[in-house]
């Protein structure tokens, strides 16, 4: 039998194995309370501190970065995090579409046939607002005087473009004749201080207003809402984890604004690692900062052992899914090479989800899979890895001279017997350089995976983006460059060693 054939009995070995794996590390956690937090370093700070002080009273895990207000409501709806930390003005406006008022009694009326809540205040309010250099700010002092500057370039983050209290309610309310361009929170201080934009969104906590000289500009109509922090969770956290629940009561009104401004700041210009900033304010500690708080450097982060963890996560995520692509494109290659029609149908599907952006398509299989996490990531990979093997299969069949079948079925070869034996063993080359790209392409893509909480080095990027951190940055990006080499390595081993078995 040709090496190529019995390739695939061990491909899907390896393919089951590895999703069993990750569905077993899926679903190990049933009984933990999950905590999850947006992408930013507030949530972040927030999530490691809800993490720590029930950490002594259940198993608890933090699936930080799950990204934007939408993602993580679903994550909670589906059951997939059992709390995370939100804004009250967040809730009403951007996700019950409450009208103003909403006091959290009303959002708790909302939240309530969703089996869902919200309560304990923390003790501050983080509200929007639009910030400008002050070198730049001139005589402007509220946002009445910014709807008068047409010419200023405002760079606002896309969840502050896209929600209803965010820039669509500056337009109805002061007019604004600005065009915004979108950028990272996390990117948009630099930005501003370097002068690339002139204003920004930005939250009240902020720590990076007064180290670049903000000027905070008056929303002199009122329009954005109070952004109270309050815990949302599952209604039946206080039931499920009682103690865990009774911890937090003791959260209540603790974290003012000078607080939580102060925590940002740790994080953001000091150094320290979120989960060292958590412990240090639930330990009421004011002791000097250890190395160990700090973040690692780049060499620290890259060999540290959090490295090895990440690598198995991603090689996981990429085996998985190409393994599962190969087994389902293969298949369609053939169908599409014998069936000419049909072929242009399904190379154009498969082309088709190859354009639909990777975090849009994550969006709509969170509310699809009812979850985040391990299955949306790795399905969402399958699919963009089916294009290329569907297609080299297709045209490595194609391209087997017809004299070749021709005498195999004078040798007296039944149809499978030509596939199987002459078809296969020919196309094998294009074959597999198209597994090769689909998996080098996987290794990139795989890092939007930390997005919905299935790990990787996705995880460190984004991290890095939340920070501006380019150490963290780095370090999520040379581990993925490597890996990817090394596939194209691997695969190009394998088509050595195949071709020697041939000669």
């Amino acid at each position: 039998m040709p090496r190529f054939i019995r390739l695939f009995p061990a491909l899907l070995l390896a393919t089951v194995a590895t999703v069993a794996t990750v569905a077993t590390v899926a679903t190990a956690h049933a009984d933990t309370l999950r905590v999850g937090s947006k992408r930013f370093t507030e949530s972040y700070i927030l999530g490691e501190i809800l993490t720590q002080d029930a950490a002594p009273h259940a198993e608890v895990r933090h699936l930080p970065g799950l990204g934007n207000t939408a993602i993580l409501f679903e994550a909670l709806k589906a059951g997939s995090i059992d709390a995370y930390p939100d804004y009250t003005g967040t809730l009403a406006s951007e996700i019950l579409r409450l009208p103003p008022p909403a006091t959290l009694d009303r959002i708790n009326a909302a939240l309530a046939p969703l089996g869902l809540a919200a309560g304990i205040p923390l003790g501050f309010d983080n509200t929007y607002a639009i910030a400008v250099s002050d070198a730049r700010a001139g005589s402007l002092r509220t946002l009445g005087d910014l709807a008068k500057q047409p010419a200023l370039k405002l760079g606002l983050s896309h969840e502050f473009i896209g929600r209803a209290d965010g820039w669509p309610a500056l337009v109805r309310a002061y007019g604004m004749p600005q065009q915004p361009i979108g950028i990272d929170h996390g990117l948009a201080y630099e930005a501003l201080a370097n002068g690339q934009i002139d204003a920004t969104d930005i939250y009240a906590t902020d720590a990076k207003i007064r180290k670049y000289g903000l000027r905070v500009l008056t929303d002199d109509r009122h329009v954005f809402p109070r952004y109270d922090a309050v815990i949302v969770h599952r209604a039946d956290v206080p039931h499920r984890f009682p103690a865990a629940w009774q911890a937090w009561q003791g959260l209540a009104g603790r974290i003012d604004a000078p607080a939580m401004t102060g925590m940002n700041a740790a994080a953001e210009i000091d150094g320290e690692s979120f989960a060292a900033v958590a412990r240090r304010f639930l330990a009421g500690s004011q002791a000097a900062v250890t190395p160990a708080d700090r973040r690692h450097g780049l060499l620290g982060a890259l060999l540290g052992p959090e490295t090895w963890r990440l690598t198995v996560r991603h090689l996981a995520l990429v085996g998985g899914a190409v393994g599962a692509a190969t087994l389902v494109g293969v298949p369609l290659g053939i169908v599409a090479a014998r069936r000419r029609r049909t072929g242009q149908a399904l190379l154009a599907i498969v082309g088709v989800l190859q354009t639909v952006p990777s975090l849009a398509l994550l969006a709509m299989l969170i509310p699809l899979l009812g979850r985040i996490g391990i299955w949306p990531a790795l399905i969402a990979l399958f699919l963009y890895a089916l294009l290329p093997i569907v297609r080299n299969a297709c045209t490595g069949l194609q391209e087997v001279r017809p004299g070749m079948r021709d005498a195999a079925r004078a040798l007296g070869f039944r149809p499978l017997q030509v596939l199987r034996y002459v078809e296969l063993p020919l196309a094998m080359p294009v074959m597999l350089a198209g597994i090769k790209t689909a998996a080098i392409i996987s290794v990139g893509t795989a890092t939007i995976a930390a997005f919905v909480g299935a790990g990787g080095y996705g995880e460190r990027i984004v991290t890095g983006l939340a920070l501006n951190d380019t150490t963290q940055l780095l370090a999520g990006a040379i581990p993925a460059a490597l890996l990817a080499v090394a596939v194209q390595g691997a695969f190009g081993a394998l088509e050595w060693s195949l071709q020697r078995g041939r000669r």
